[in-house]
């Protein structure tokens, strides 16, 4: 297998990765210190983002928020937080905070995002954006309303691999996407009462791994123009397995899984009408990808930052340090577009949350 360099590769020289620079609306932060983030939550995802961060020598943990004082002080003291507060008030309010990190359950994020922007903070907030598209529209329209940056924690759509192939393939050097399909799921061995599996925090495969497969057939077909999907439900009602296909009126197809009740493969691939790319398990933050095409394949890297959440991070700083609204790797329509998309497959499946509206 032959590995792709910038300088050797079966699509010509890559271009650079660079984002081009948005407008510039608000004030630019200084250039002159870190970005200071504010951390809302202290489990395991915002453990993880705090790993990444620290690999980043122009970011530092300001301050950390819990629910209870002795959390937010362990993860302070572990992380190198410089304050920590058992609330989140106290955090969004603290002045030195430059952006807020949510990384509260799903069904919470409405909330928090708003007690931040109320506090004037920008804000990233973890996938899946909220319960339903609504509730999505009404931050949405708040930030914007307010001049404040806000973003989805989608990591996937700022991974250097997955930027690549997306660039490759609107370039059309994949030629024509028929088919898109990728699967994530593990066994969830959990107490009922745990975030994964309560139905008042939004729990169910959909919105904490199905969101994966379905940014990922968007970023190559787009909206689906028909959705039909299956799922089996637990006894309080969350989806615990299931399958979506997608129809597009080019008659490219996406077929999608995602299970809490087993463990999958948890691989993507696109086919096209000259090849094949293929990514390994845990597509949803690759390192590499393979292309295959007339009986050849060739190796697509790109360096990642740490397990990838820190070039999430890096992509929020960006932005920041330019004074942009969003960013245009992780747009907030598109955010907007696939809650909708969601909200489409949980009433084909049976799927209600307290947060839907009548």
């Amino acid at each position: 297998m032959t590995s792709v360099t910038s300088l050797d590769t079966p699509f010509g020289p890559l271009p650079a990765l660079d984002v081009p620079p948005g407008p510039s609306v608000n004030a630019p932060l200084p250039a002159d210190r870190p970005v200071r983030w504010g951390i809302l939550a202290t489990g395991k995802i915002a453990r993880g983002f705090a790993e990444n961060l620290a690999l980043l020598p122009d970011a530092e943990i300001a301050a950390v928020g819990a629910r209870r004082l002795e959390s937010a002080q362990e993860f302070a003291d572990r992380f190198g937080a410089a304050r920590a507060y058992g609330s989140y008030a106290e955090l969004v309010e603290d002045p030195d905070v430059d952006v807020v990190y949510v990384a509260t359950p799903h069904a919470l994020h409405k909330e928090h995002v708003l007690l931040a922007f109320d506090a004037g903070k920008p804000v990233l907030c973890e996938k899946a954006l909220t319960l339903n598209a609504p509730d999505a529209e009404e931050l949405v329209a708040e930030a914007r309303a307010r001049g404040l940056f806000f973003m989805e924690a989608m990591w996937m759509r700022c991974n250097p691999v997955v930027r690549r192939l997306k660039q490759l393939a609107d370039s059309g050097a994949f030629g024509t996407i028929q088919q898109v399909r990728a699967d994530l799921g593990f066994l969830v061995d959990k107490p009922e009462t745990d975030r994964l599996l309560a139905p008042e925090l939004g729990g169910g495969a959909l919105l904490d791994m199905g969101v994966y497969p379905l940014t990922f057939a968007h970023l190559f077909l787009g909206s689906p123009d028909s959705v039909a999907a299956v799922a089996a439900l637990s006894p309080s009602g969350i989806d615990l397995n299931l399958s979506l296909s997608l129809g597009y009126d080019s008659g490219a197809v996406a077929s999608l899984s995602s299970t809490m009740t087993a463990w999958s493969p948890r691989t993507a691939s696109v086919a096209t009408d000259t090849g094949r790319l293929d990514l390994g398990d845990a597509f949803h933050h690759p390192r590499s990808a393979t292309w295959t095409s007339d009986g050849e394949s060739f190796e697509i890297t790109e360096q990642v930052t740490g397990t990838g959440l820190a070039d999430e991070a890096a992509e929020v700083m960006r932005c920041l340090r330019n004074g942009e609204l969003e960013s245009p790797l992780v747009p907030l329509d598109e955010t907007v577009e696939l809650m909708r998309l969601m909200d489409r497959i949980r009433e084909e499946i049976g799927l209600r949350y307290h947060a839907d509206r009548d």
